[in-house]
């Protein structure tokens, strides 16, 4: 599984969009094998969740993102996890073990109908 997080600075960004790097976790086994940096490619409406899917990403976590984005996630097939904080290696060892902690998002998106709850694993 590869899980890409929305990063600064190590820790998990709370907007994915203006996350300067995303970091890209090869997972086996539940466990964490691998992960590089990337720099975000640019914040353009669908150009992330498009971007992640053709590097074969199955999550996404940030620490928020808004309907849009989390519809066009879905849309690609990639599980959008939202509400998280923290160092980045950390949510993902967590998401793995399904004891994630994350809520609301975090970046102050008024969020639509259907979007109000997120679930974790």
């Amino acid at each position: 599984m590869k899980i890409a997080v929305a990063t600064e600075n190590g820790n998990v960004c709370p907007h994915f969009g203006h996350a300067p790097t995303f970091r890209i976790f090869e997972t086996d086994d539940k466990k964490i094998t691998g992960h590089q940096d990337l720099p975000n490619p640019g914040h353009v409406p669908g150009a992330l969740p498009k971007w992640l899917s053709e590097m074969k990403v199955d999550v996404i976590i940030a620490g928020g993102m808004g309907p849009r984005a989390e519809d066009l996630f879905v849309a690609a097939g990639i599980k959008p996890v939202i509400g998280v904080q923290g160092p980045a290696e950390a949510a993902v060892a967590a998401f793995l073990e399904g004891s994630l902690e994350c809520g609301k998002s975090a970046c102050g998106h008024v969020t639509g109908e259907g979007h109000e709850e997120h679930h974790c694993h």
